[in-house]
């Protein structure tokens, strides 16, 4: 997978096949966006190891002005990784590229998506490195890098809420499948799980939305500001009708209410009149 503008990716992973795994993983969740991935991985189709001009040609196949996030898995990837980074001739590429310290399956996927987004690449840097964040919090694992970060509201708020119809919840396909359709828009959108008090995260953030643990029945609250506000709540509760596009579902019906008056907010969250829209399953 090697078109596309924004962020290049690099995996470099001591087994080939393990890295084609984690791509075609990674694959799933990008809903036909494409990204820049190359790998980098073993010595060949079956020997196990890392090769450092391999990872050099990797990274000048997907190097661009927004730079390449490289992932490695372990011992010497991280090694080669830094080595090619010296055989680089070109001193403008090896400025454009953070080596991350994220875990390669869960990080590719977050950082694939992020880069889908258009999102930088210290923000995909970010949203790799953060890969773990859903993950510990489902195991209640505390974690100091996991609070919550909202975006700023801007202007007028909209705010709507869906039921979660999806038959184990908000997991990785859908949850980034919302991502994708939240990241381009022109609005600041953030989410929050109604039913365990957990939220809200920015809804353009695939480790964060992980940390909703948003399970089927679960009422989700959206909240967006800016001037594609109301655009971005409608694309998500349309979403959140149709099961976030899992062709295994059977999609629901949606019943858009709006209703009139304010809505309760946390302090600093809600900034000037607010529109609210629900949406739940029949």
């Amino acid at each position: 997978m090697t078109s596309g503008p924004g962020v290049g990716i690099v995996v470099v992973s001591h087994s080939r096949a393990l890295a084609r795994a984690a791509l075609a993983l990674a694959s799933e969740m990008l809903h036909g966006r494409r990204v820049r991935i190359e790998i980098a991985a073993g010595l060949d189709e079956t020997t196990f190891g890392t090769d450092a001009v391999q990872v050099k040609h990797a990274i000048e196949k997907v190097d661009g002005p927004d730079g390449v996030v490289v992932l490695m898995d372990l011992g010497s990837a991280v090694l080669s990784a830094e080595l090619a980074l010296d055989l680089l001739e070109d001193p403008a590429i090896r400025e454009r590229v953070i080596l991350s310290s994220a875990p390669i399956v869960e990080g590719l996927v977050v950082a694939a998506v992020a880069a889908s987004g258009g999102a930088s690449r210290s923000e995909v840097a970010t949203e790799a490195r953060n890969a773990l964040l859903g993950k510990a919090a489902h195991l209640s694992v505390p974690d100091q890098d996991a609070a919550e970060v909202a975006s700023t509201p801007v202007g007028d708020e909209v705010v709507g809420v869906f039921a979660v119809a999806n038959r184990h919840g908000l997991h990785a396909r859908p949850a980034a499948r919302l991502v994708g359709e939240v990241s381009g828009l022109d609005a600041a959108v953030t989410l929050t799980n109604l039913t365990t008090g957990t939220g809200p995260v920015p809804a353009a953030s695939l480790s964060r939305v992980a940390t909703l643990g948003a399970q089927e029945g679960h009422r989700v609250e959206v909240r967006a500001s800016g001037p594609q506000a109301q655009e971005a709540v409608e694309h998500v509760l349309a979403l959140a009708a149709r099961s976030f596009d899992e062709t295994t579902e059977t999609p629901v019906l949606p019943e858009l209410a709006p209703t009139a008056g304010p809505v309760a907010a946390s302090p600093g969250i809600a900034i000037g009149p607010v529109r609210r829209l629900d949406v739940a399953p029949v």
